[in-house]
């Protein structure tokens, strides 16, 4: 379980977020400038809380009470960043293989191979080309390659798919739940996408200028309620199930 209580200001707006995650993909939904990316470094260990608690599983990653920050190398988190962040000199099976840790490239405690995440991935046969000789698709699929090279116990996604043309989103959408099922880790991604969110989403959050409105648990969605507007307090509900309506628009 993700367990995150997390405060942290900034010029301009303060975040303060709570909530605990089992499995599946929590996604964190919000406007622009609502603190969603925070949240994520955040918990990768890239920015440090002001004061709170993060925890994976019961390991402590942060503690502002006990003086706990374990650097970000020693969380075992993978993370697609927004631009993909690859490095341009470097081919395609060069920038996933930098994702290994150290341990690993020795030899040690290695327990899947570079092949098997270009496989599963449908990325082989560009394991050659250097990253401006990809498409957005292909560039996104080896950003996830290389997240998933770390072995993580959990993986963190910032609008992953928001750089991508309808056909590639749609395609990716398909392969980060497959993904999520095959690896059975935690997924917590971002967007600001109501298209994406529906399609993607086991528990959703609501984030508005810092602060968590509303959280959806998977009962809530299984039984077709969704949030017609998610910052009213108390938010009102309609009645639409999950798998047919797009009755929020992006």
């Amino acid at each position: 379980m993700l367990r995150a209580n997390i405060a942290k200001k900034l010029p301009g707006i303060t975040i303060e977020v709570s909530f605990d995650f089992h499995r599946g993909i929590l996604v964190i939904f919000g406007p622009s400038g609502s603190g969603k990316t925070t949240i994520l470094n955040c918990i990768a260990g890239l920015r440090c809380p002001d004061e709170g608690h993060i925890s994976l599983d019961g390991r402590v990653f942060y503690s502002s009470g006990d003086h706990i920050s374990i650097p970000a190398r020693s969380r075992r988190i993978g993370y697609v960043f927004q631009d993909y962040a690859l490095f341009p000199h470097l081919t395609v099976k060069d920038n996933i293989m930098y994702g290994i840790p150290n341990r690993c490239k020795k030899g040690k405690n290695y327990r899947i191979g570079t092949l098997d995440v270009l496989e599963m991935l449908k990325i082989t046969h560009l394991q050659d080309r250097f990253p401006a000789q990809l498409s957005g698709g292909e560039r996104q699929r080896t950003a996830l390659a290389r997240a998933l090279m770390v072995e993580p116990d959990l993986l963190l996604l910032d609008e992953p798919l928001s750089a991508l043309d309808h056909g590639n989103r749609r395609a990716l959408q398909v392969e980060l739940r497959e993904l999520q099922r095959i690896w059975q880790i935690p997924f917590v991604l971002v967007t600001h996408s109501r298209k994406e969110m529906h399609a993607l989403a086991d528990e959703i959050i609501f984030l508005d200028k810092g602060k968590k409105k509303t959280h959806v648990f998977p009962d809530m969605r299984r039984s077709g309620l969704e949030l017609a507007n998610p910052t009213e307090s108390p938010p009102m509900y309609v009645h639409q199930q999950f798998d047919c309506g797009e009755y929020l628009s992006r």
